[in-house]
C-alpha cells in the first residue's frame, strides 16, 4: 500500500504556487456585476460574502488530520484564490473599472498584504492613485515567482495547525476570512483611489508608474524622475513622496 506522504516539501509548494500564478490566477474572470451609483456599499456585500464562502470552502478541506491534512493545503489554496479573483473582478465591476483590470492589479491584490516587496515594482501608490506597471510575461514570471517564495513560506509556518482535527479546520477557515478580507480591502483603495496603467516593457516610460520603475532599475537618476513625475502631472510633493524624498533633502524645482 502507498504511504501517504508526511510533509510538503518548501520548495515543491513554492513550484506548485508560481505555476498557479502565473496559469489561472492571472486569468482574469468575467462579472455580471456592472457600475454601482453606490459601489461602496455593493463592494462591502461583495467582499463579506466572499470571505464567508473562503471560510467555508478552506474549512471543509482543512477538515483531514494529520499526514492527510497536508495533501489538502494546495487544494484549499487554489479554491480561496478562485474564490478571490471572482470577488475581485466583481469588485472592480461595481467601480466601472473592469476593463482596465490586468493580470498585474489582480496579482497585487491578492498578494500585497503578504508579498509587498515582491510588487513593489509593479504598483505604486501615490497619494490617492495607483500607478500600475504592465511588464512582459518574462519580468511577470519572476514576480511570480518572489511571490511564490513568500505565500510558501507563511504557508508551511500555519501547516502544523492541521495536525489538530476540527480546532485545525476552524484556525483555516478563520485564515481564510481574514486573507479575503485583506484581499478585498487592497482592491476596495485602489479601485477607489484610481488606477493609471503604464504600457508594457519596450513601448516607454509614458505613465509615472514606467518611471518609478526605470528610476528603481537606475536607468533614470532622482533630478530626471522627479522632473518626469511633475510633467505627468503628480503635484512635487507627491513626486517627493514617491522617491522616497524627505522634507530636508527635497530637490529643487
Amino acid at each position: 500500500m502507498k504511504e501517504v506522504p508526511a510533509k510538503m516539501e518548501p520548495d515543491g509548494l513554492a513550484r506548485k504556487i508560481v505555476e498557479a500564478i502565473i496559469g489561472s490566477i492571472t486569468r482574469i474572470p468575467a462579472t455580471q456585476q456592472t457600475e454601482s451609483l453606490v459601489p461602496a456599499e455593493a463592494a462591502r456585500g461583495i467582499a463579506h460574502q466572499a470571505a464567508l464562502k473562503a471560510a467555508a470552502a478552506a474549512g471543509t478541506l482543512g477538515l483531514p488530520a494529520g499526514p492527510l491534512g497536508w495533501l489538502t493545503i494546495f487544494p484549499e489554496m487554489m479554491k480561496v484564490w478562485q474564490i478571490q479573483t471572482q470577488m475581485v473582478a466583481d469588485l472592480a465591476g461595481v467601480y466601472g473599472q473592469t476593463a482596465c483590470l490586468s493580470r498585474e492589479q489582480m496579482t497585487y491584490c491578492l498578494f500585497r498584504h503578504g508579498a509587498a516587496m515582491a510588487l513593489r515594482d509593479v504598483v505604486v501608490r501615490v497619494g490617492d492613485r495607483f500607478l500600475v506597471r504592465r511588464v512582459s510575461l518574462e519580468v511577470f514570471q519572476g514576480i511570480a515567482k518572489r511571490v511564490g517564495i513568500k505565500v510558501s513560506q507563511r504557508t508551511l509556518g500555519r501547516a502544523l495547525s492541521r495536525w489538530v482535527p476540527v480546532i485545525g479546520a476552524v484556525g483555516v477557515a478563520g485564515y481564510a476570512y481574514f486573507d479575503t478580507s485583506q484581499v478585498a480591502r487592497t482592491a476596495i483603495e485602489m479601485f477607489e483611489g484610481g488606477v493609471e496603467i503604464d504600457p508594457p516593457d519596450g513601448i516607454g516610460a509614458s505613465t509615472p508608474a514606467g518611471i518609478l520603475a526605470g528610476w528603481r532599475a537606475g536607468e533614470i537618476d532622482d533630478g530626471r524622475a522627479r522632473q518626469g513625475l511633475i510633467r505627468l502631472g503628480l503635484s512635487p510633493e507627491e513626486a517627493d513622496g514617491a522617491l522616497g524624498i524627505h522634507e530636508v533633502e527635497r530637490l529643487p524645482g
